[in-house]
């Protein structure tokens, strides 16, 4: 069997000897009563019993980790019904595997799978042909685990990675949002969404009991989000829920939430309706009802009232049809998709994140220096440095900014450069060995310039695009990432750095740097081109600034830091 006779590395998501948590979609994980349940412990005594039984469902669960092995395989147990004759086991109480390349590529993991009193999956990744992989692993939608395990052999790597800190969007609904009827947990919108957005999406959705009930809103307002969404009128068109019943209840939930967290957007959104929704009179008249009265609630607040950072998810803009639901009620894989591609292009509109086809314009990750460094690592080490540092200047590059000094602290090969002419501005180096522009919009879009109020922000970025983009491509996504760290910083002096010259691309370079120098005009920001510095009369660099024809050397980095601090705005 598979890994059957070979040493094993064991890991358990709730059972780690060390401090870190590694169940994420977990709200309250030091207060559960069992450890994967949704809601802590005290809220048995607070919530109606059928809402405590379904948090005890894992939907919206997942464990990150990173490694080599090529074969890994995961067993549990779950203490419910395996299936729903509306939703296969794979849904219910399944598993479901994803990785992500040193690109930043989601990859679906295809594993055999047995259903029986110990449930297990093995996963062979052969075609990661022994390359450390991050992978996510979403936990079953409709079933409680009462134990899992992954195991892969001793002679790999194996290490989990810890809860990220960014702040969650936050879900409270329905069956459709807890995942009825996905296929698998990878297909429920809310996990199609955190693999989208990049962000943890918090899944606090209860089949049938998706009501907007105050306790359960006191539960949410415990949070901090970075959104609230609230999809819950497919349970609330019974008619006994009166017109004025269901505007207090929707009313009170934005009060209750808006009180504990005033900056925090709220996302109200429509029901999606049903698959016979045109044919079927009553059912047509209870969805539009709903509808129309949110719509109304939301008007009153928002153009009455004056309310601010309230949205609106409307059911045109979800777009299900006939071939997207399984029982005309809840969505299939496609209906899930629907979902999932509505609520990204909202929340993208919310917070202000481009959203384009353009590769140099959609935010990715990539961790191509491992294990040099962890991409994700030095990440979460720019969001916990931001809590306790206030930085005067800010330097957003690739390798040849990561790897000259300062905080967080890594390898560099300029320190004597830095202390010298860098750190007299109270530096935070948020470069990146092999970044990309999109590489870097992923990292603004999360956090790495909240809590922090620069007064400059240098930007030297585009020539880890030069063998994979076009000059226009390459400007443009330089052109979104500055107006993104421009909404995101607004009072930051910004400069625009030309790209430093590299062996055998002199001219591409320059005439890109023309075309930077042209967008900082156009954007009214600061540029400023050390490439001459770098080059002798005949257009070619000079090799004994650099180290091997991209990265600057001791006295290169000597030139490029008196350079840049004579052109700070």
């Amino acid at each position: 069997m598979f890994l059957e006779a070979q040493e094993l590395k064991t890991f358990s998501p709730v059972h780690s000897s060390d401090t870190n948590r590694y169940l994420e979609g977990q709200l309250w994980p030091r207060e559960t009563k069992d450890p994967y349940d949704r809601f802590p412990a005290r809220a048995e005594n607070i919530v109606r019993k059928v809402v405590w039984d379904l948090s005890t469902s894992t939907a919206g669960e997942q464990v990150r980790f990173r490694t080599n092995a090529q074969k890994i395989v995961v067993k549990y147990q779950v203490k419910g019904n395996l299936q729903m004759p509306h939703m296969p086991a794979t849904g219910v109480s399944g598993v479901d595997l994803y990785a992500r390349d040193q690109d930043g590529n989601w990859r679906w993991c295809h594993g055999p799978y047995s259903f029986k009193d110990t449930i297990q999956y093995a996963f062979n990744m052969t075609n990661a042909q022994g390359k450390a992989l991050e992978y996510t692993l979403y936990l079953p939608l409709y079933n409680s685990v009462s134990w899992m395990t992954i195991q892969v052999a001793d002679s790999c790597t194996f290490d989990p990675l810890p809860v990220r800190t960014e702040k969650p969007i936050v879900v409270y609904g329905t069956s459709i949002a807890q995942g009825a009827c996905a296929s698998r947990p990878g297909m429920a919108w809310t996990n199609i969404l955190s693999r989208k957005l990049d962000f943890p999406v918090a899944n606090l959705a209860f089949s049938g009991n998706g009501r907007l009930e105050p306790e359960v809103v006191a539960l949410l307002s415990e949070i901090d989000a970075r959104l609230f969404i609230l999809d819950c009128l497919p349970n609330l068109t019974n008619l006994s829920y009166t017109t004025a019943i269901l505007k207090n209840k929707i009313v009170q939930t934005i009060h209750d939430l808006r009180k504990k967290h005033p900056e925090v957007p709220i996302l109200l959104t429509d029901h999606d309706g049903y698959t016979d929704g045109d044919s079927n009179t009553e059912r047509k008249i209870a969805y539009e009802r709903v509808n129309t009265i949110q719509h109304q609630v939301f008007d009153s607040l928002t153009q009455q009232a004056g309310l601010q950072k309230l949205y609106y998810l409307e059911r045109e803009a979800i777009g299900q049809d006939i071939e997207s639901m399984v029982d005309g009620t809840h969505p299939n894989d496609i209906g899930m998709m629907h979902y999932a591609d509505a609520y990204t292009k909202k929340i993208n509109e919310i917070f202000q994140q481009h959203d384009d086809t353009l590769v140099t314009c959609i935010p990715k990750t990539q961790y191509r220096d491992a294990p040099l460094y962890f991409w994700t690592d030095r990440h979460q080490a720019i969001l916990k440095l931001n809590q306790r540092y206030q930085p005067h200047l800010v330097l957003i590059g690739n390798s040849i900014t990561h790897f000259w000094g300062g905080l967080p602290i890594g390898p560099a090969r300029g320190k004597d450069s830095w202390s010298k002419y860098i750190d007299q501005y109270r530096p935070l180096n948020l470069g990146f060995g092999w970044d990309k522009i999109e590489n870097a919009l992923w990292r603004i879009y999360h956090d790495e310039l909240q809590g922090i109020s620069p007064k400059y922000i240098v930007v030297m970025l585009g020539v880890n695009n030069l063998g994979t983009n076009t000059d226009n491509e390459i400007k443009r996504g330089m052109e979104n990432l500055l107006q993104a760290i421009h909404v995101r910083q607004p009072k930051a002096r910004l400069l625009l750095m030309g790209i430093l010259p590299c062996k055998d691309r002199e001219e591409r370079v320059s005439k890109l740097n023309q075309q930077y120098q042209q967008l900082a005009q156009q954007l009214q920001i600061s540029f400023a081109d050390a490439g001459p510095l770098f080059l002798q009369k005949d257009g070619r660099i000079k090799e004994s600034l650099f180290s091997d024809g991209l990265h600057p050397n001791a006295e290169g980095y000597a030139l490029l830091g008196k350079f840049i601090t004579r052109n700070l705005p």
